[in-house]
């Protein structure tokens, strides 16, 4: 089955790969022509994610999924949230993000935190939304090189490493994406 993730970020798309198997052929915005950074205009990953999804379908025809996700911080009222890759800018940097998140965190004892992740499919004029979360705790010091994002500062909860200390599989079998993609592929399976 052919489908697009409406993503250009390699990173996903490997993981993504990694957890879908050769079952299905991805695709990515760049791979149907789409160059345009599709609007995140909501105030919820849920309705960011069907905005994305509902873009794709709208404008290329094309059976998809999209994900958005964000960073839930406990101590900061849920920030980043819905504002994560851009939480220090429109220039997303990850290293300004890190950077601005521990220096709103310096004084808070609480370090609770969770990535939240919400799939939406668009298939055949039909949406359906997969959620997936993992709960976790930020470090103030970056530690490991594999991952994107907030990875060198999110320790899962049961867990010593950061996800940026971890292989692929190992954070894929964990991660709030894991588990959101393991909801959409068995989906997927049964349909």
């Amino acid at each position: 089955m052919k489908l697009c993730f409406a993503t250009n970020n390699r990173h996903k798309l490997e993981e993504i790969q990694a957890l879908l198997g050769d079952q299905f052929e991805l695709v990515t915005l760049s791979d149907i022509g789409c160059d345009t950074d599709i609007p995140e205009p909501f105030d919820t990953i849920a309705e960011n994610s069907r905005e994305k999804a509902r873009f794709v379908r709208d404008n290329y025809g094309i059976d998809c999924f999209a994900d958005d996700t964000g960073l839930v911080v406990d101590a900061l009222n849920g920030e980043p949230g819905v504002k994560s890759a851009r939480y220090a800018g429109e220039h997303r940097s990850s290293d300004d993000n890190i950077d601005l998140l521990v220096k709103n965190l310096a004084n808070e004892e609480n370090r609770a935190a969770r990535f939240l992740t919400v799939i939406t499919l668009s298939v055949e004029g039909e949406y359906y939304q997969f959620e997936g979360t993992v709960e976790g705790t930020i470090i103030d010091d970056r530690r490991g090189t594999n991952g994107f994002g907030y990875d060198p500062i999110f320790v899962p909860k049961g867990h010593s490493r950061t996800f940026a200390e971890m292989t692929m599989q190992e954070k894929s079998e964990l991660s709030h994406r894991g588990r959101a993609f393991a909801k959409l592929v068995a989906f997927l399976r049964a349909h």
